[in-house]
C-alpha cells in the first residue's frame, strides 16, 4: 500500500514515465526491488494503482440504477465530482496518461467506457421523451464529458478568474444547471442558466 500511495503521488506529480523505480522506493520509504517482487515492474504497478483506487463498485452501483434520464445524469454528475474532490492525483494520473496518448490510455479505458455508456444512454433516452433537445448524441456526449472532467482546477486561468473556488455542494449544482441547460431541459430548477432562449427575443 506505501508503495500504491507513493506511485499515485508521483505519478501525479511527474507523469509515469517521469518516475524512476528508485523514485517510488524512496517516495515510500520501501527497497525499489518491491516493485518488481510485488507488482513485477511499473506498468503492472499502473495496473494495481487503478485496481486499488478507482472506485468501481460504486460506479457498477450508479451504472445499474435504473433511473429517469434527468435524475440518472444528475447522480453521475455528482458522483464523478465527489471522486475528483476526494482523488485528486488519481484524476491527474488518468488525466496525464489520456492527454499524452500513452499506450496505459487502453487500461484506463476498461474503466471508464461503462461510466460513458451510462451517460450516452441517459442522453439517449432524455431525447427520446422529449426532456433534453439537441442535434448530436456524440457530441452532446463529449461536451457534457468535458465540462464535467475538465472544470475548474487549472491555476493557468487565474488571471482572468475573480470568485473563490467552490465548494462541492456548489460546484455540482453549478455543473448540473449547466449540463441541463446545454440539453434545454425543461426541467431545469436554475432557470439562470437556461441558454435556450434566442438573445434577440431579450428586447
Amino acid at each position: 500500500m506505501r508503495i500504491l500511495l507513493a506511485a499515485k503521488r508521483l505519478f501525479a506529480r511527474q507523469g509515469f514515465d517521469g518516475t524512476t523505480v528508485r523514485a517510488l522506493g524512496v517516495e515510500s520509504d520501501t527497497n525499489p526491488a518491491l516493485v518488481s517482487y510485488y507488482f513485477q515492474g511499473k506498468d503492472k504497478l499502473f495496473e494495481a494503482l487503478l485496481d486499488e483506487f478507482f472506485p468501481i463498485e460504486l460506479v457498477r452501483e450508479t451504472i445499474a440504477a435504473p433511473l429517469e434520464p434527468i435524475a440518472g445524469l444528475k447522480v453521475v454528475i455528482r458522483e464523478i465530482v465527489k471522486f475528483q474532490l476526494e482523488d485528486p492525483d488519481l484524476v491527474r494520473v488518468i488525466q496525464n496518461e489520456i492527454g499524452n496518448e500513452t499506450c496505459r490510455r487502453d487500461y484506463i479505458r476498461e474503466y471508464l467506457t461503462p461510466i460513458w455508456e451510462k451517460i450516452r444512454s441517459l442522453l439517449a433516452e432524455g431525447k427520446l421523451r422529449g426532456v433534453f433537445h439537441y442535434r448530436s448524441l456524440d457530441s452532446a456526449f463529449l461536451y457534457l464529458w468535458g465540462g464535467i472532467t475538465y472544470r475548474r482546477e487549472f491555476s493557468f486561468f487565474d488571471p482572468v478568474l475573480s470568485e473563490p473556488v467552490p465548494d462541492a455542494e456548489r460546484l455540482i449544482e453549478d455543473m448540473v444547471g449547466f449540463a441541463l441547460a446545454a440539453l434545454r431541459c425543461p426541467d431545469n430548477d436554475r432557470p439562470e442558466l437556461a441558454f435556450d432562449a434566442d438573445p434577440a427575443d431579450a428586447s
